[in-house]
C-alpha cells in the first residue's frame, strides 16, 4: 500500500482498490491513471482498479434526543416519512395517521424510484432533475439537516438518505429508531397533511459510488459483495417478487437485519465493523452492497458508513440481475451457477 497527496488529498493505493479522500477542490484523481478521471464515483474497473470518493467516516444518524433539540431551537430540518413496505408499499394512509410534526410525506415509488422496467429493475435512480424537484417539494434548501424516517428500522427511509448524499447534500440524516424511537421518548404526533414553502436546494449527481450490471460480478471476485436481502431469498428458497431465485455469484449473504438492535435502532460502530469483519471486509478491498431493487441496500451502505466503511450501491440490485436470462444465479452457497 502507498500513499501520496497532491492538494491536500490523501490518495491511498491498495491492491484493489483507489481510495481518494477528498482534502480539497483541487483533488487530481487522475494522478493515479488517466483513465480513473473519467470514471468519477461510478464504481467499476478503471485504470488502478476500483476508484471511488471516500464517504466513511460521514454523520449517518441523528437521534431523537438531538431532533427534538433542533426542533426546539428553530434549526434548519427538514424531515421526510418515507414509511414503505415490500407488499405495503403505500405509506402515506399511514402517515396522514400520525406522523412527526410538520414531516412531509415522501412517496417511494415515485419520487425515491425512476418507473420499473424490464432491463433497469423495479426501482431504478430516479434523474438529477426528478429528485431536485421533488426535493424542492419537499421544502429542501442547501444546507439544511433533512432527516427521513419510517416504521421499520430505516429499511425504507435509508433510499431517502442515500439518494440525497448520492446528490450532495452533506445534511442528510437517518433519525435512529425511527418512528418508534419518537413516540417511546414521548414525542407527539401529528395528523393530516404537511405542505412546505417550496425550496430551492441544488443537487449533483453521484457523490456516492455505485456499481452497474456489467462490473458487479467482477467486485465480487476482485471485493466483497453483500446481498442484503432476506438469507432464504439469497439461498434461493423463496422468491417473492423478482423473475428467478438465488444470488450473483461471488455474493455473501448479509441481511440488513443484521444491522439493528431489538429495538429498532443501528448496532454500534464496533459491532457493525465486527460484524462485517466476518462476512469478509478488510478495509483493503472493495465492498459493493445489493438488494431486491435498490431500497434496503441503502440500508445496508448506511450501516457500512456508521462501521467507517467505503461501499458502493448496485441501483438494480437482482430485480435487474435475475430478469436478463444471460445473467447466472447459485442457489445455494457453493453450488455453481445456475443458467437458466
Amino acid at each position: 500500500m502507498s500513499q501520496t497527496r497532491s492538494g491536500g488529498a490523501a490518495i491511498t493505493i491498495s491492491r484493489s482498490m483507489v481510495l481518494v479522500v477528498i482534502g480539497s477542490s483541487s483533488v487530481n484523481p487522475s494522478l493515479c491513471n488517466p483513465r480513473v478521471a473519467q470514471c468519477g464515483a461510478q464504481a467499476q474497473p478503471c485504470g488502478c482498479k476500483w476508484i471511488w470518493t471516500s464517504v466513511a467516516g460521514m454523520t449517518v444518524l441523528i437521534d431523537v434526543d438531538e431532533l427534538r433539540r433542533r426542533l426546539a431551537t428553530g434549526e434548519r430540518t427538514v424531515l421526510l416519512d418515507v414509511r414503505w413496505k415490500l407488499g405495503d408499499p403505500d405509506g402515506r394512509r399511514h402517515y396522514l395517521a400520525g406522523h412527526l410534526p410538520g414531516a412531509v410525506y415522501v412517496d417511494l415509488e415515485t419520487e425515491l424510484a425512476a418507473p420499473p422496467t424490464a432491463t433497469d429493475g423495479r426501482h431504478p435512480l430516479p434523474g438529477l432533475a426528478t429528485l431536485r424537484a421533488a426535493a424542492r417539494r419537499w421544502g429542501v434548501r442547501d444546507g439544511d439537516l433533512v432527516v427521513a424516517y419510517d416504521d421499520l428500522g430505516g429499511m425504507s427511509a435509508a433510499r431517502a438518505w442515500w439518494l440525497l448524499r448520492w446528490a450532495g447534500v452533506d445534511g442528510a440524516r437517518l433519525l435512529d429508531g425511527g418512528l418508534s424511537a419518537w413516540t417511546s421518548a414521548g414525542g407527539q404526533l401529528e395528523t393530516g397533511d404537511v405542505t412546505p414553502a417550496p425550496g430551492d436546494v441544488e443537487l449533483r449527481a453521484a457523490a456516492l459510488p455505485t456499481v452497474g450490471i456489467d462490473d458487479v460480478a467482477e467486485l465480487a471476485a476482485d471485493g466483497v459483495l453483500l446481498d442484503a436481502r432476506a438469507a432464504e431469498r439469497y439461498r434461493g428458497e423463496v422468491e417473492p417478487v423478482d423473475p428467478r431465485a438465488g444470488h450473483i455469484p461471488g455474493a455473501r449473504s448479509a441481511p440488513t437485519t443484521d444491522n439493528l438492535n431489538a429495538d429498532g435502532r443501528f448496532r454500534d460502530a464496533g459491532e457493525l465493523r465486527a460484524r462485517f469483519a466476518s462476512l469478509g471486509v478488510d478495509g483493503e478491498h472493495p465492498v459493493g452492497v445489493y438488494c431486491g431493487s435498490g431500497v434496503t441496500a441503502a440500508h445496508e451502505v448506511a450501516a457500512l458508513a456508521v462501521a467507517g466503511i467505503d461501499a458502493a450501491l448496485y441501483p438494480g440490485s437482482w430485480s435487474q440481475w435475475s430478469a436478463d436470462p444471460d445473467r447466472p444465479a447459485v442457489t445455494e452457497p457453493g453450488e455453481s451457477p445456475e443458467q437458466p
